[in-house]
């Protein structure tokens, strides 16, 4: 038996626009390569543009989360609710411009050895505003 003790900390400025605090709650233990994350948002902090290479699920615990996919339509999550996005595809997930939001972020280190995350871009302030206000189910 192992005890973890998760620490936060900010987010770094390259992968996230605004006050995001990503908690890592557990890294497995090989064989398994399962990852885990408890990432908390101010009111319209978001992430950057980026890929995950096994995918990602994200559940959402508190708040209103806005997600994207590149090209694709806005969807809105509430608590309770769980998305996933396939390997390889651009994306970016935030706070509602008038909300917190805490979301799980489940995801599995590539078996190779290769990142598990791809950061891009950071979502502009326009991108955010015409998500927030196409949300889907707002």
């Amino acid at each position: 038996m192992k005890q973890i003790n998760p620490r936060t900390s900010k987010g770094p400025d390259d992968w996230f626009t605004g006050d995001v605090h990503p908690t890592i709650v557990l890294a497995g233990e090989e064989p398994s390569r399962v990852r885990m994350g408890s990432v908390h948002f101010a009111p319209g902090a978001r992430t950057a543009w980026h890929s995950h290479a096994v995918g990602q699920y994200l559940h959402l615990v508190e708040g209103i989360a806005v997600v994207q996919e590149r090209g694709g339509d806005v969807v809105t999550l509430r608590p309770g609710e769980t998305i996933y996005t396939a390997p390889g595809i651009e994306h970016w997930h935030g706070a509602s411009p008038d909300s917190f939001m805490v979301h799980l972020a489940i995801w599995e280190a590539p078996g190779d050895g290769s990142a598990e995350t791809t950061w891009g871009e950071h979502v502009t302030d326009d991108e955010y505003r015409r998500a927030a206000d196409a949300r889907t189910g707002a």
